[in-house]
């Protein structure tokens, strides 16, 4: 299903079922429904059906009817305007949709003017496009029998041709967006039986080589990573059938000089996570198909930010395995050393993604980048803090401070958590090695897990750690959100620092 931007009433004129935005003004019995329609005719024929006086445009409330041309028209409320910002009007839309393509029609047109909440024709046109694009999102490639939309194309008419051009830009810019979203949802929600760290290499690869020209591909397999001397990342990989690929990626925007800031991803892709011999309970084990998000964040948001000429120089690494049991996998109590000459005592092998992602820094911190942001399902402590709802981020408060300025421009929900010295002494108190995986303490476990990445880092380099554990996946109480799979959130916050100057 696409959506089709319109500067012409030719679609709308014609569409089967034209779509309409009504706000709730007034208060008890005084409360009516306020329209600001581009299509002044079809306003007249609401206003003259007995039954439109009891519609007051409540927000989730609609009204249908039959216009005088026989096309059905339905209106849907918003609820009062002051309320409904741009996170409103996304989700509204988003509802919208799931209501419309339920039913059956030929073609569908929507008057973006009695939307516009904000204000801003041009930004409430991108907004509804990008809650379509989210909304009709669908993963049904192992079903038997797919969901089928009566429509093909969802147009949106706007009455104001001199946006035209800009709107033009901006939907283009938002299709890479919501594209790259789509993208990585797909690579979350697919099965680990299918996915695994090889065939998510390829992928990745091939979506590179098709879409993003001028990218530069590196991929290091388990000799490599020996050359490398990740011994983390290896002890993660030990007992995997399937062998290890960090996929590094490296965008260099046209105009660039001495002073091109320079920044870097890093994701955690463990295509699943058994636990190793700390082996996971039975049920918590279903939806570990997850714990690769963290990498599909980062590149969602390099590909975006690709596609749409960031004036940066960005680096992308993904760290590819699985956790799994053989008779070769790391056992709890192993000594390794990381790759930046640090021993790691392993005390629990289920807290893996941080041995990854640790190498995968200090990989990231040699290249000499300006700002390292890293995104991983890190921790079930981070959906006791802070829910299904909100990322963690922790690390410097420069980096992480733009990670919450631009999810709150964003429309996500994003949280610095502190890393206090106790923590980090914590993450040395073994008693054989440099460091020891987990803290003494069952408790603050997203805050001592990124005291234990913050030792990869490399001097004087700005870090936020991206904890998505709660938010990559089953964002059920987001209407533009699939409510089982991957979600793509975080990935237009880490979007909007990369292209904006």
């Amino acid at each position: 299903m696409k959506t089709h931007i319109d500067f012409t009433t030719e679609h709308l004129d014609n569409a089967s079922l034209k779509i309409f935005g009504a706000y709730e003004k007034g208060e008890g019995k005084d409360k009516k429904a306020v329209l600001s329609w581009s299509d002044k005719d079809m306003v007249k024929e609401f206003h003259s059906i007995t039954d439109s006086e009891t519609f007051t445009g409540s927000k989730g409330s609609n009204f249908q009817f039959t216009s005088s041309f026989g096309e059905t028209v339905i209106v849907f409320g918003l609820g009062e305007k002051s309320k409904l910002k741009s996170e409103g009007l996304r989700k509204s839309i988003a509802n919208m949709y799931k209501t419309v393509s339920a039913k059956k029609y030929t073609s569908v047109a929507l008057d973006a003017a009695s939307f516009n909440c904000i204000n801003k024709l041009a930004d409430a046109t991108v907004i509804i496009n990008e809650a379509i694009n989210l909304t009709s999102y669908k993963f049904e490639k192992y079903l038997s029998k797919k969901s089928e939309t009566s429509f093909k194309e969802f147009c949106i008419y706007v009455n104001d041709k001199k946006i035209k051009r800009a709107v033009e830009k901006a939907i283009e810019a938002n299709d890479n967006i919501t594209g790259s979203m789509n993208f990585a949802r797909d690579l979350g929600t697919e099965v680990p039986n299918i996915l695994t760290s090889v065939e998510y290499s390829k992928r990745v690869q091939k979506d590179v080589k098709d879409n993003l020209k001028g990218v530069k591909v590196k991929v290091l397999g388990k000799a490599e990573l020996k050359k490398e001397k990740m011994g983390m990342f290896l002890a993660v990989n030990a007992g995997s059938a399937h062998a290890p690929q960090l996929v590094h990626l490296t965008y260099t925007p046209k105009k660039v000089t001495k002073n091109t800031k320079h920044i870097a991803l890093v994701g955690k892709g463990l295509t699943f996570d058994t636990g190793g011999y700390s082996l996971k309970p039975g049920g918590s084990m279903v939806s570990m198909k997850y714990d690769m998000c963290g990498s599909a964040t980062v590149y969602g948001a390099f590909r975006a930010a690709v596609l749409n000429g960031s004036p940066y120089k960005i680096t992308c690494i993904l760290g590819m395995t699985d956790n799994a049991v053989n008779e070769h996998a790391t056992f709890p109590d192993a000594v390794v050393t990381a790759r930046n000459g640090k021993t790691v005592e392993i005390l629990n092998t289920d807290a893996e993604g941080r041995l990854v992602l640790g190498d995968c820094l200090s990989y990231a911190s040699d290249l000499n980048p300006d700002m390292i942001y890293n995104a991983a399902t890190l921790t079930g402590a981070c959906l006791v803090a802070l829910g299904t709802q909100v990322c963690a981020v922790l690390g410097s408060d420069k980096a992480c401070k733009s990670i919450t300025d631009s999810a709150k421009k964003s429309d996500e929900y994003a949280w610095q958590l502190p890393i206090i010295p106790e923590w980090r002494k914590d993450m040395t108190s073994s008693k054989i090695a440099d460091l020891q995986n987990i803290g003494t303490s069952r408790f603050a476990g997203t805050a001592t897990a990124a005291a234990f990445l913050e030792n990869f880092i490399g001097e004087g380099i700005e870090w936020a750690h991206l904890d998505v554990a709660g938010v990559a996946s089953d964002q059920s109480h987001l209407p533009y959100c699939p409510a089982k799979g991957g979600s793509g959130i975080m990935i237009r916050t880490l979007h909007n620092i990369l292209t904006t100057k």
